[in-house]
């Protein structure tokens, strides 16, 4: 959980300029950005505004 709120508190002050590898989304996740909490799981997420909206956190994206 520290990690996780560490790269929280960190994409809330830079933005997708943050730390954890940002990547923008594409396809059905486009305006979507993906930061890794470690190898298997990873943030993704959106600014909206002042808004940090968090889609999912937790397993890959892509993962079945």
């Amino acid at each position: 959980m520290k990690k996780i709120n560490k790269l929280l508190n960190d994409i809330d002050r830079n933005g997708y300029k943050c730390t954890g590898k940002p990547e923008p989304l594409s396809g059905n996740l486009t305006g979507y950005w993906s930061v890794r909490i470690d190898e298997k799981n990873r943030i993704v997420f959106r600014i909206e505004g002042d808004n940090l909206e968090i889609m999912q956190c937790g397993k890959h994206y892509r993962d079945k």
